[in-house]
């Protein structure tokens, strides 16, 4: 157990009362259905609690007055019908429950400083109307629900600025989604009538192959993910060569992630075709059988990413809700190849919105990118949505993601001993960043423009790769 997780017995032996704990993580315990007390002696001092996992269903009545400064607040694969009234506590920014089996949320019961709210996975067929009370909220997972709509009051959540709504009833979406929220940058509504629609509608990209299982010899896991396993694979293209490819591979597992389904990750993957900026797919995994491959929705098998593309940030935690991370092994890149690097991306972007496809996570953390070749490549399509015409406003809710990353990579970019023409540059993505985050969202230009800004920094030789005759 880590320093900061515990067990029921060590709560109840009193063995924690004189701790002025900060942070308790209860070890899951399915047997506990009643709040246990002895939480409250921590008292001022608590500003995190964890009890997911439990069999609670309910919170006492001084929950709040007893834990004044809580800050955030896990009750996540417990019981909960009903989510409990929490208007009265002032500090509270976050609040799970993920996998309850919640059915409604009555009004006026939600934290007024209310800034990250994960209800992923339950039956809520409604939000309420008081979500309006919560003008900080930032980001709102709201995959795997029942519901069909949201209420116009959401729009007084100016701040909103990460949206799930995968995997819910959505006929169609709310037409202010695409105009009223000045931050909205990450949408996602994978596996609603309205996408799954729009999906029967594409055809997939001519060439991608069928790959049997059996052509393929896993060697060594490459990464985890709330969707699937990657791993490097020898793939053997035909049974009598001995011809023989490096390749990833990635097969779909599970059911719900906070994004959306892994079988709607899968069939985006699959849509979006090739593009430079973007992992190629070479084609789909057949052949296996269930007994062999429990839990698999399916698999891809894509190009192997080469050596010297590292991930450009670092997802978001507690704290930054909705911003990446960086350290500084991430910067040190120089102006130009920055400049070309975001092209790229700015071009899968266009690529994608041309076939109608939202990526849902236009973040540094899900780009490998070389430095020294100036190419980025745009992956992870967890929250990847199809949509129709009628939700073509979400590529301009897109391009103010493209825009935090403008940003978040000019602080990546080295300021020292920069030239005319790199600070000219620099004014000029510090421009496109605004335009791109403009709060008129109908103002902001399409990624086709963006594109076009990108490539008149560079120049003909940028756009061409073609480098600079010295004198």
């Amino acid at each position: 157990m880590s320093n900061d997780t515990y067990d029921l017995e060590a709560l109840q032996n009193g063995s924690l009362a004189n701790l002025a704990l900060t942070k308790f993580k209860l070890t899951p315990t399915p047997s506990l259905t009643v709040f246990p007390d002895e939480i409250f002696t921590f008292g001022p001092s608590l500003t995190y609690l964890d009890l997911s996992g439990t069999g609670l269903s309910s919170l006492p009545p001084n929950f709040t007055t007893s834990l004044p400064n809580l800050k955030i607040l896990f009750l996540s694969n417990c019981a909960f019908t009903t989510f409990p009234d929490l208007s009265s506590h002032h500090t509270l920014e976050m609040v799970a429950f993920r996998h309850n089996s919640l059915t409604s949320i009555p009004e006026n019961t939600l934290p007024p400083k209310l800034r990250w709210l994960i209800l992923t996975d339950n039956r809520i067929p409604s939000l309420p109307s008081s979500i309006s009370s919560c003008p900080n909220l930032e980001k709102c997972l709201l995959a795997g629900n029942n519901l069909s709509t949201l209420p116009p009051s959401l729009t007084q959540c100016q701040n909103l600025t990460l949206l799930r709504l995968s995997a819910n009833n959505f006929s169609s979406l709310p037409k202010f989604l695409f105009t009223a929220f000045p931050k909205l940058a990450y949408l996602s509504f994978a596996g609603n009538p309205c996408s799954l629609s729009s999906r029967k509608a594409h055809k997939l990209p001519f060439g991608l192959l069928d790959i049997p299982y059996s052509s393929l010899a896993i060697s060594r896991v490459l990464g985890r993910g709330a969707s699937g396993i990657i791993s490097q694979a020898e793939w053997k293209p035909s049974p009598d060569s001995d011809f023989t490819e490096d390749v990833a591979v990635k097969m779909f597992r599970g059911s719900l992630t906070s994004d959306g389904r892994p079988e709607d990750e899968m069939e985006a993957v699959l849509l979006a075709g090739s593009h430079e900026s973007l992992i190629g797919v070479v084609g789909k995994v057949t052949g296996y059988s269930e007994g062999e491959r429990e839990g698999v929705k399916g698999g891809i098998v894509m190009s192997l990413v080469p050596e010297g593309y590292e991930v450009l940030g670092l997802p978001p935690d507690l704290e930054s809700c909705t911003r990446d991370r960086f350290t500084e092994g991430e910067r040190g890149w120089e102006m130009g190849k920055a400049v070309e690097m975001l092209t790229g991306i700015a071009g899968a972007g266009a690529h994608l919105h041309g076939r109608r496809i939202c990526h849902g996570d236009l973040y540094a953390h899900n780009v490998l990118a070389s430095k020294g070749d100036g190419h980025g490549l745009l992956g992870d399509f967890g929250a990847a949505s199809v949509y129709g015409k009628e939700e073509d406003g979400v590529e301009r809710v897109e391009v103010a993601a493209f825009g935090r990353l403008v940003g978040d990579v000019l602080g990546l970019v080295e300021e020292g001993g920069e030239g005319e023409r790199e600070r000219a540059m620099r004014r000029g993505l510090e421009e496109l960043q605004r335009r791109c985050e403009d709060g008129d969202v109908e103002g902001r230009p399409d990624f086709d423009e963006v594109v076009e800004v990108l490539r008149g920094m560079l120049g003909w030789r940028g756009v061409m790769r073609i480098p600079e005759v010295p004198n």
